[in-house]
């Protein structure tokens, strides 16, 4: 809902975001944006990607959670958001989108728009937020300018509440040698063209200067010398240190005192005395503060209307370890200390939710995707700690009385020789083909598919497998359908130890003709832990541990070489993809290692329906 404010502009300030589809340059704009403005001295050495400070997003290039940094221009201070690209990370995108008056949403010039640039459009201009489109890399060598104007255009046409949202400015740029020009065909030296655009389209904030002190808290931050920080925009009034307020929460409301207050500063923060309408303030001294709460005077009688996010759309089953191998890498969790953690990370995102289940020991966690549930299980990896996953599943819903689950629009570049394959991968999975068009100067086309939700769980790597790491795809919700039942499932069954001990050389040789392995020589194992998978839809039990028998009859050349192939061990994310219902994958900081829910080779059956 859109929040109105009548009163003053704040001149002098702008709020932005900067939303675009994954991999669409965002976050390198915004270091090109801050070498502009002075952020970072000339002299200063700055790492790539200055936004993404989180290891996981250095490594994996993607902006995982939404950050918050500020420069001058002109006089004119601005605050602006880096957001994530990805969907799984729509919550992110969803709460920023209440700091900021306007947006900057950029679009790959060879690519064009994809799913996610019209769902973080669609969500701006529900908000009445002021896009300025910015087509971005017009130097690759297959950019196609022309057509991907055209397609923001009918973009904008198809997602625009009233006319006056498809007036917008478009600039054309190349984050990655520094320059945007609003001029076609036009290089400039720098970013001077955008920056004076995002003065004079953005709109400063709409405020509310002489009302009561009140803020929607959007984001949660910890200092080490102030504690807990509450972030977002003051909606009205002037906020001061010292200053006696009160924290609208979930369940009532309570006083409290501001320790300390705070606004961005190039992409640290700074001490500041007051603050007022329309700026992005840090306020410490709430105790526990979450997202969606409300912070404002005491004499105010109203909370401001709390964030409201799509709902989750995958559910996973987290548990304590409980293999035979329980603390040997890491720190155990007992259940109480498993869900204080999985609390935590639900507090600072809004998209995320905690259900208890029918066992103690196992707690339901809800998602966006695949991915956001893997970076909270790798957050907890890399802290130390030891804990298991289930099979990620589809959250059906309640529509008018009928059970539904989610479909997706799935959009995929591939070579032309691979269409083949790819639509009987998508086809098995339920998916239907829309349209295929040719991409411009290059051999490769893009399919648009509809498909269910369930039917991507686990198709990252088959795609990126059968066609050899050539498949660009990406997804956004597109509308529910009818549940559909069971979900889809690997098709081949798993390798399973039939006891403990160290995997030898001889033994996964003799296996190797039975499937794909997952483990090396000199690996331990327990009895019902994976460690390939069949090459038959059923599962097999068998001996990793086999040695071979020595006698003095053999000659030593007569044995055939016992030399493995290599091994494909799986990543987090490969083991999620591939586990299926009656599989957790056990996840320590050290290892990946996936396992029967029953362990026992004699109570479980190896025939999978």
């Amino acid at each position: 809902m859109l929040l109105a404010y009548y009163g003053l502009f704040h001149m002098d300030l702008r709020n932005l975001a900067i939303i675009a589809h994954v991999d669409h340059g965002k976050t390198t704009l915004i270091d090109g944006l801050f070498r502009q403005s002075g952020v970072f001295q000339s002299h200063k050495v700055v790492a790539e990607r200055v936004m993404d400070s989180g290891d996981l997003e250095r490594e994996r290039g993607i902006t995982i959670s939404a950050k918050n940094a500020a420069f001058m221009w002109k006089g004119t201070r601005i605050n602006i958001v880096d957001t994530p690209g990805h969907s799984d990370f729509g919550g992110e995108v969803e709460r920023a989108l209440f700091m900021v008056d306007g947006a900057l949403l950029l679009v790959d010039a060879a690519e064009g728009p994809l799913p996610q640039t019209r769902f973080v459009l669609r969500k701006a201009l529900q908000r009445g937020i002021k896009i300025v489109v910015v087509i971005n890399k017009v130097d690759r060598p297959d950019s196609r300018i022309e057509e991907v104007e055209e397609k923001v255009l009918e973009l904008f046409y198809d997602l625009a509440a009233d006319d006056s949202q498809t007036n917008y400015t478009t600039l054309y740029a190349s984050a990655k040698e520094g320059w945007a020009s609003l001029e076609k065909h036009e290089r400039r030296e720098d970013f001077s063209d955008l920056l004076n655009t995002i003065v004079k389209e953005i709109p400063p904030p709409r405020v509310q200067a002489d009302g009561p002190f009140k803020m929607l808290v959007t984001n949660l931050g910890y200092s080490s010398y102030l504690g807990q920080l509450a972030v977002g925009r003051v909606q009205s009034g002037t906020v001061t240190e010292n200053q006696r307020v009160t924290l609208w929460g979930k369940n009532g409301k309570r006083d409290f005192t501001i320790v300390a207050l705070e606004s961005f500063a190039g992409l640290g923060t700074e001490r500041v005395s007051s603050l007022e309408a329309g700026d992005i303030a840090l306020i410490s001294g709430a105790e526990s503060p979450t997202i969606g709460d409300t912070i404002a005077e005491v004499s105010v009688t109203e909370p401001l209307p709390r964030i409201q996010v799509d709902l989750p759309s995958v559910a996973v089953r987290i548990s304590v370890n409980t293999s035979p191998f329980a603390g040997k890498d890491g720190t155990y969790l007992t259940s109480r200390r498993l869900e204080e953690l999985l609390q935590k990370a639900c507090l600072s995102n809004v998209a995320l939710s905690l259900e208890d289940t029918d066992s103690a020991e196992v707690f339901l966690l809800k998602a966006r995707g695949e991915l956001q549930i893997v970076v909270v299980l790798e957050e907890l990896r890399r802290q130390g700690f030891e804990l298991m996953a289930g099979r990620p599943e589809i959250i059906p819903v309640d529509v008018d009385g009928e059970k539904m689950e989610p479909q997706e629009s799935l959009v995929i570049d591939i070579p032309e020789n691979k269409m083949g394959t790819v639509t009987e991968i998508v086809a098995k999975r339920g998916g239907r083909v829309q349209s295929v068009e040719q991409l411009g100067g290059s051999q490769r086309i893009r399919l648009e598919v509809d498909i269910p939700a369930r039917g991507l769980i686990g198709i990252r790597s088959t795609l990126l497998t059968e066609t050899r790491g050539e498949a660009i795809y990406s997804s956004s919700f597109k509308s529910y359908i009818p549940y559909q039942g069971k979900r889809f499932s690997r098709t081949n069954g798993a390798i399973v130890a039939d006891r403990d001990g160290m995997s030898t050389q001889y033994a996964l040789f003799g296996l190797e003709s039975r499937g794909t392995l997952f483990i090396k020589e000199g690996t331990r194992v327990y009895e019902g832990m994976v460690f390939g998978e069949h090459n038959r839809q059923n599962d097999m039990n068998a001996d990793a541990t086999r040695e071979k028998k020595l006698t003095n009859m053999r000659a030593s050349g007569s044995d055939e070489s016992t030399k493995l192939s290599p091994v494909h061990e799986l990543s987090l994310d490969e083991a999620l993809e591939w586990i299926d219902e009656d599989e957790w994958v056990e996840i320590t900081p050290k290892t990946v290692r996936i396992r029967k829910t029953v362990l026992k080779s004699n109570q479980r059956q190896i025939i999978r329906s």
